[in-house]
């Protein structure tokens, strides 16, 4: 997903490479804060599945920005399976783009709880039963994994895009 897809953000679209650098841009204007990266995917099914990932960093207690990027699939026959590509669609865009900072800005900058996957699942309503599962999912990739109500990531951010 990452090397084709385009980032869009204020009007702007970006490469995935394009993405990597506005991210590490926003890091050095203010090196000695405390950031933090979030990543989660929204979808809606209409005719055909819409598929949003967004990518947002925290400059912690001091702003952020966001990026999102749309793809679109062939229906997907119920919400468990919507649930589950979703999920996965997070896991593997936040692996390459932690792959991708840790070797432009070292080991350590954003492990440990700094980058998380925020899935569109919580304790009410009809996803309540996916959340053991999803949650089981990123944490195998070892990816912390954050869930409605705290996941905004993904049901306000992804979601004003679907």
């Amino acid at each position: 997903m990452p090397e084709k897809a385009k980032f869009m953000s204020a009007g702007l679209s970006l490469s995935f490479d394009e993405l990597v650098e506005r991210l590490i841009e926003f890091v050095k204007e203010q090196p000695q804060r405390e950031y933090k990266i979030v990543v989660g995917t929204d979808s809606k099914a209409e005719q055909r599945v819409r598929f949003v990932t967004a990518v947002a960093i925290l400059r912690v207690r001091n702003g952020a920005r966001y990026f999102w990027t749309r793809s679109e699939e062939f229906f997907v026959p119920t919400l468990r399976d919507r649930i589950y590509k979703e999920t996965m669609y997070s896991i593997a865009f936040t692996q390459e783009l932690r792959s991708r900072l840790k070797d432009k800005l070292g080991e350590e900058f954003f492990w440990d709880g700094k980058i998380s996957v925020h899935l569109d699942v919580g304790q009410n309503g009809p996803t309540k039963e996916l959340i053991d599962a999803v949650v089981g999912m990123v944490r195998g990739y070892g990816l912390e994994a954050v869930i409605k109500p705290d996941s905004f990531g993904a049901f306000v951010v992804a979601d004003r895009h679907t």
